[in-house]
């Protein structure tokens, strides 16, 4: 039986504008399988490019606060407590590819409180998920409590960037019913086959 991957129209590779269809051959020839967000968004090329253009801002960003896992955690944690499985799924995938942990994202996406991860950490995902959750009870104590676990002014702003990027991404997931790859499901758990 073959599974949807959206209540929406999914364009055949051929018929997606080149642009766009270079970045996900470009995306499967890393992965090894082109992420369904891709095919999902691609019936409409404008908001698929914008979407794309402001998650590489995002998470592609050199930082020496937030490396690549935690920005991946951040997603992770969110996109739990916006019930997105995609995101759960597919984030989580790459957060254990990232930490070589293959308990981390479960952890992370069910209660962050009690992963293997820093007291840093704990609080960069505390921020994250007022961001995500409570946005208008945000006040000076929550920044400083972040720079007194050094992070600065711009990283509460990625903080935060990602945690509300992802609260649209997590809803278009949901509208959508977007389904995770099957690839994604055992990312990070089990070796790949060489």
């Amino acid at each position: 039986m073959t599974q949807t991957i959206s209540r929406f129209p999914v364009p055949e590779l051929a018929d997606i504008p080149d642009d766009i269809r270079a970045r996900m051959l470009e995306v499967q020839e890393k992965a090894g399988f082109i992420p369904n967000v891709f095919l999902t968004l691609a019936h409409r090329p404008a908001e698929c490019r914008a979407f794309f253009a402001y998650h590489d801002a995002l998470m592609l960003k050199e930082s020496v606060a937030l490396n690549k896992a935690e920005r991946e955690m951040i997603v992770v944690a969110t996109s739990g407590a916006n019930d997105c499985l995609y995101c759960v799924v597919a984030h989580g995938a790459i957060l254990r590819v990232y930490t070589k942990n293959p308990r981390i994202a479960d952890q992370v996406a069910i209660n962050h409180r009690k992963a293997e991860i820093t007291p840093k950490q704990r609080a960069m995902l505390d921020y994250a998920l007022k961001v995500a959750l409570q946005s208008n009870e945000i006040e000076a104590s929550d920044f400083e409590v972040l720079h007194a676990h050094g992070f600065s002014q711009d990283d509460i702003w990625d903080i935060g960037s990602i945690a509300a990027f992802f609260g649209m991404s997590n809803r278009i997931a949901n509208f959508a019913s977007m389904r995770p790859n099957d690839e994604f499901f055992l990312m990070g758990r089990v070796s790949r086959a060489r």
